[in-house]
């Protein structure tokens, strides 16, 4: 009997652990952590089942071949960290040779982090160009409180961290729509960015973009040299949108026409929409409360559900 009882720890030490809820990026990924966990359970119910722990040597819990993977976790070291607003910052990661990403247009990927103990996943688009060889760099905003923040503002160069997939994305084919009206709050910008760089580099592609970024002030944009230079392609235009500003007098003369104070509201939207050439299908990334305030504006504005994308 006492035999039996350790063949059943022994079993029970191998069974997956269910996921908490902390761990779920809440983006819709496919397969979610949840699926994961799932697939892992039925595979060890059918080894004990047959009492054949060999049939557990397939569960790869990370990998080390920096080949990304939708379900499991590869290693990735950081190459550098560039501070770019007081909460903001972009980091770079390496990749061997001159492999790249190899993402579709606004996919994002699953960062794993572990914190007092707590395993925390949260979903980041990479802003790099999609043929960018041998690294990646994504856009991440630490919040002061957050479980995720604290253990991002820890790394530095040569740490290695963990990341799975690529997930979602825009089905974005060039001329499709003939014009694209892009709002993003924050670092909702980074989806945005591989699309933009995409129909600037593709000579063929006369997409006609209107980008509005939101921010609370003009120090906190990002990327101000990266958007300078896509706005000087003739069929870019950017906006800016800072909440905190009062006035546009101290800004740089060449922000101050394309700039406006105060929130994105429903006005600004109906003057932003009624400027674009034509009826534009519209992309959307930022908090839930800024996704929700845009698709009502953008309705009051006349743009159909059908005519949005939210990342």
């Amino acid at each position: 009997l006492q035999a039996m009882s350790d063949s059943e720890q022994d079993w029970l030490a191998l069974r997956p652990q269910e996921p908490s809820p902390s761990q779920c990026c809440g983006s819709g990924c496919k397969p979610c952590i949840y699926d994961v966990y799932d697939k892992e359970l039925a595979q060890w119910e059918r080894a004990k089942a047959m009492q054949d722990k060999s049939l557990l040597m397939g569960k790869k819990e990370q990998s080390n071949n920096s080949e990304l993977n939708p379900d499991t976790f590869t290693a990735f070291s950081v190459s550098s960290v560039e501070q770019l607003t007081e909460d903001t910052y972009q980091y770079k990661f390496e990749l061997p040779g001159k492999s790249s990403l190899r993402l579709s247009l606004g996919q994002h990927i699953v960062l794993r982090g572990v914190v007092n103990g707590l395993e925390v996943q949260r979903a980041y688009t990479p802003i790099s160009p999609r043929n960018a060889e041998g690294y990646f760099e994504v856009l991440i905003k630490c919040y002061e409180a957050g479980l995720m923040s604290q253990y991002i503002k820890t790394w530095k160069r040569g740490d290695v961290v963990f990341w799975r997939g690529p997930f979602g994305g825009f089905p974005y084919q060039p001329n499709k729509h003939g014009e694209l009206l892009m709002l993003a709050s924050g670092t909702g910008l980074a989806p945005m960015i591989p699309i933009l760089q995409s129909i600037t580099d593709d000579e063929e592609d006369e997409t006609f973009v209107t980008l509005v970024g939101c921010f609370p002030t003009f120090d906190k944009i990002y990327l101000k040299p990266l958007l300078q230079d896509l706005a000087r392609y003739w069929n870019i235009r950017i906006f800016y949108v800072l909440s905190q500003e009062s006035s546009l007098e101290k800004l740089p003369q060449s922000y101050q026409e394309n700039t406006y104070t105060g929130r994105l509201n429903e006005d600004l939207m109906k003057t932003i929409v009624n400027s674009c050439r034509r009826k534009p299908f519209v992309l959307i990334c930022g908090s839930s409360a800024f996704n929700e305030d845009m698709s009502r504006y953008l309705k009051a504005a006349g743009i159909e559900e059908d005519s949005c994308f939210v990342f």
